[in-house]
């Protein structure tokens, strides 16, 4: 008997031949998937990536950003989530019970901390803050509830490199586990697992996109029974990512490393040529001597990312330093790094660093694809016209 035409588009029967190859990954969208039959649905673990059972647990264009990214980190497991925060909050989640302790650094991504006294704090898991750029006092902080010490590097917003092995090697030690935020390392300026961490999150927004227009995160491990703990929480909070994000992080990856060096070679042009203007007091970039924890990063390190903060002379205002800001005209205002434009934000340093000895006052900068030359003459006009008198 003839079906009706909906029917039959609905369940039309042709396939398409295989072997089709192409630069780019297919788009593989789905919430429901097909199985054969009953055996072939109970035979199916989602847990262990042999084959598909329902989208949020995976399509084919997610199990190859997995496996590129693990590559790109040199794991052996990824999760993908759809944030940096949320990669954050998964390994929190999947590591951390009522009654243990976090030991976070005390120049922390602003989120995570709040996350910590917030959320966390009313599930009965407390944090403590360590400075990382003193490993020697490490030790005297890690109690019998310790569970988990969070490492960055660089520090947020004021750029301190820390000593990340001795930091690993003294929570290992103890037997704590330690996972680290790698997103402006992004897999290429040096190995996290390498330098000891047992946990390396990203936030792919940044360097893995490079356009300023995704929001993803991954968390990665190498170690089988963690990469289970975490993949358990990641499927019991419900955590995907949708397949047009995938595919534009798929297509960004091929140029990462162009991207990353041809960023970290302009942020030292400009970091240098700022570092020797009257106005600057300081300029905070790892690969720069006078910058806190540079022989640590110089030891593990092969590149810098397009990333620097600069603390303008304390004779100035904080009117000075907004007009400064406003000023500049290649230079947008927004938060996150690593896109094609060139991006800026002040900080408020007494509040960022509260009982810490700054001096001036702090601007980020995110450096973009622009000339140099342009952007140099871009803050140079700016500076002028703000810092009279």
């Amino acid at each position: 008997m003839a079906r009706d035409p909906s029917t039959e588009l609905i369940h039309h029967p042709y396939q398409p031949p295989a072997g089709f190859g192409a630069p780019q990954v297919a788009v593989h969208k789905a919430s429901t998937v097909y199985f054969s039959d009953v055996a072939a649905m109970r035979a199916r673990d989602w847990r262990h990536k042999t084959g598909y059972t329902y989208g949020l647990h995976g399509t084919p264009t997610t199990f190859t950003l997995e496996a590129r990214i693990a590559a790109l980190e040199g794991a052996a497991h990824c999760a993908l989530v759809p944030s940096g925060l949320a990669a954050i909050g998964l390994v929190n989640q999947a590591l951390l019970s009522q009654g243990d302790e976090l030991l976070l650094p005390a120049n922390v991504y602003g989120p995570s901390g709040e996350l910590a006294r917030h959320e966390l704090a009313r599930w009965g898991i407390t944090h403590r803050l360590y400075d990382p750029m003193d490993p020697g006092a490490l030790p005297g902080l890690i109690g019998p509830k310790t569970r988990l010490i969070w490492l960055e590097a660089p520090g947020s917003v004021t750029m301190e490199f820390p000593d990340l092995p001795e930091l690993a090697r003294i929570a290992h030690a103890q037997g704590v586990t330690t996972a680290l935020d790698n997103t402006w390392g992004a897999g290429l300026a040096f190995n996290g697992f390498d330098l000891g961490a047992d946990v390396v999150m990203q936030a792919l927004t940044k360097f893995p996109s490079g356009g300023g227009d995704v929001l993803m995160g991954s968390v990665c491990t190498r170690d089988a029974a963690l990469h289970e703990r975490i993949h358990l929480t990641h499927m019991r909070l419900g955590l995907g990512v949708a397949a047009n994000d995938a595919e534009l992080l798929l297509r960004s990856l091929a140029t990462i490393g162009l991207r990353y060096a041809a960023q970290d070679a302009s942020a030292r042009a400009l970091a240098l040529w700022l570092q020797a203007r009257p106005e600057v007091a300081r300029v905070l970039h790892p690969a720069l001597e006078a910058s806190p924890g540079h022989a640590h990063w110089r030891a593990h390190c092969s590149q810098a990312a397009g990333l620097f903060s600069v603390l303008f002379d304390a004779r100035f205002s904080v009117a000075q330093v907004d007009a400064f800001v406003d000023g500049l005209k290649l230079f947008r205002i927004g938060f996150s790094w690593a896109g094609p434009v060139s991006l800026v934000v002040p900080y408020d340093i007494a509040q960022l660093r509260p009982g810490q000895a700054w001096q001036g006052h702090l601007v980020r900068f995110s450096v973009g694809f622009e000339a140099v030359a342009d952007l140099q003459a871009d803050l140079a006009q700016a500076m002028a016209r703000a810092f009279v008198g």
